[in-house]
């Protein structure tokens, strides 16, 4: 195997939440009367946090106004918003095809660790991971510490390790320490904007994945 090591983005690589975080993000802005967002500008901040997405959607914000906005936000994700988020068609195969494969799996996430460890549980997929970081514990993408870290924990180097994922953040990151990157096509931004961080790849289904690999 030329990797030891694959890491995964979430929201719009293993996940179909794009239109979820779309309506909790805008239902948060109209909880806390501001300018509610086009869906095209919040898709175009998913892969960030939340708190270095908030000011490209609404500007500069007091720390209170954007406590709030977080806690709205959240509080849409898990508790109001009904919009379906599955997993993509193939993506459970993928994972425990490449787990049972001998490939060790990470994950690298926008989310917060919080957010990111009741989607594995929900979706069964937890045990298959190494390694998880959230936007929480690290800086957010597209700098590069929470790859940096789990190459740490796992004794890697960037060039045992590639990065899949479907945002120009994430093939920036990897890009930034000289880690190998596929782009997926099918998430939150196009093949344009994944070109110009160079992946090696480009795949239109995440079944496609370990073929290339």
């Amino acid at each position: 195997m030329k990797y030891q090591l694959v890491i995964f983005d979430w929201d719009g690589t293993l996940m179909d939440s794009v239109a979820r975080i779309v309506s909790c993000m805008q239902a948060a802005a109209l909880d806390c009367t501001l300018p509610v967002p086009e869906a095209a500008a919040v898709r175009h901040i998913i892969g960030l946090s939340l708190r270095e997405a908030f000011p490209l959607l609404f500007g500069t914000l007091t720390a209170g106004q954007a406590e709030s906005l977080l806690a709205a936000y959240r509080r849409h994700y898990l508790e109001l918003d009904t919009t379906p988020s599955p997993l993509f068609a193939g993506a459970a195969d993928t994972v425990a095809g490449l787990h049972q494969s001998g490939y060790r799996l990470a994950v690298a996430t926008g989310k917060a660790r919080e957010g990111l460890d009741r989607v594995l549980a929900q979706t069964g997929l937890g045990r298959y991971f190494h390694a998880l970081r959230g936007a929480d514990q690290a800086r957010s993408k597209p700098h590069p510490l929470m790859l940096e870290q789990i190459l740490e924990e796992l004794r890697l180097t960037p060039g045992q390790a590639v990065m899949v994922g479907d945002s120009s953040y994430d093939l920036a990151m990897a890009d930034a320490i000289g880690m190998d990157r596929i782009g997926v096509t099918y998430g939150v931004h196009d093949q344009d904007r994944l070109c110009q961080h160079t992946p090696l790849a480009l795949i239109d289904n995440i079944r496609q994945l370990p073929r290339w690999l």
